[in-house]
């Protein structure tokens, strides 16, 4: 199959549109068909890391928040078929410890299968026009393409009347954000809960607070459009860190600190903040792009 993708190669600008051959879907891949894919913090970080220099990596196609429809499977899928509205998320191998303890997030094997951009065989799917390896398999997916061929463990079906630009960013940055809020973190209504960074991740959490009921969700951030999305996403105060000291702030709010804070700008000043902010036998957790 012909797909077009935006390949990374070293010593290069950056991303060139290129026609690149895909294999036919393995035992237990699946071919997507991306119509929308979102741009995460940790593609632009590995972007540039290789571009400076990073060896042994490229050429590669980037991209983890992929959504599309599905157009093919391999052997031994059974979760979906041709037709479906998928999301793509991270991958997971599903037989460590880790994994068969329902938490794959953490997949002991994570690492290589996230980043390296192979399979588990060290394959690849796609090659150049030149007939040479192209990595394929970013975080599983490598969905800056037209077509993607992830693992079925990879894919999440939805409902197809919903909007995929929509939902394409629920493969990382949503459930990131949410997922710590809510399966972590999980302040209760009298909770004060502060986030430091208002971007996809930050917004995710200030909705999910919202959403589980917390009455005091307080977001930080440098830009002032951020801080109005946050109010109008749940957000019951904003504070402008480049005019006031958030620490100061948010203990004069709460009277005293928050009980559980969220730093996502992986700034070590700025994680001093959250933490500063928090009350006596407060929480806080950090989470950065790669």
């Amino acid at each position: 199959m012909q797909v077009e993708a935006a390949v990374l190669r070293s010593g290069s600008d950056g991303y060139a549109f290129e026609t690149v051959t895909m294999e036919e879907p393995r035992s237990g891949e699946v071919c997507v068909r991306i119509e929308a894919v979102g741009m995460c913090h940790t593609d632009i970080r590995m972007k540039d890391r290789f571009l400076a220099g990073e060896a042994g990596k490229t050429p590669l196609v980037l991209g983890h928040e992929g959504a599309g429809v599905v157009e093919a499977v391999g052997e031994g899928v059974t979760s979906v078929a041709a037709g479906d509205h998928v999301v793509l998320s991270y991958p997971s191998c599903g037989v460590c410890e880790v994994c068969t303890t329902g938490r794959p997030f953490g997949c002991e094997d994570h690492s290589r299968w996230g980043f390296e951009g192979v399979r588990r065989d060290g394959s690849t799917p796609l090659r150049d026009g030149d007939d040479r390896p192209v990595r394929g398999k970013f975080f599983g997916q490598s969905s800056f393409a037209s077509v993607s061929l992830t693992g079925e463990r990879n894919v999440v079906k939805v409902d197809p009347t919903l909007p995929l630009a929509t939902l394409a960013p629920l493969g990382c940055g949503i459930q990131t954000g949410a997922g710590t809020v809510m399966n972590v973190l999980k302040p209760g209504v009298d909770d004060a809960f502060a986030v430091f960074g208002c971007g996809s991740v930050g917004l995710s959490a200030v909705m999910a607070a919202a959403a589980t009921g917390c009455r005091t969700i307080i977001g930080v951030d440098v830009h002032a459009g951020r801080l109005d999305l946050a109010r109008e996403l749940g957000a019951t105060h904003t504070i402008d860190a480049t005019a006031d000291d958030p620490v100061e702030a948010i203990r004069e709010t709460t009277g005293g600190g928050t009980a559980y804070a969220l730093e996502t700008t992986g700034r070590t000043d700025v994680g001093a903040q959250a933490v500063g902010a928090l009350r006596v036998f407060g929480t806080c957790a950090v989470v950065t792009g790669m």
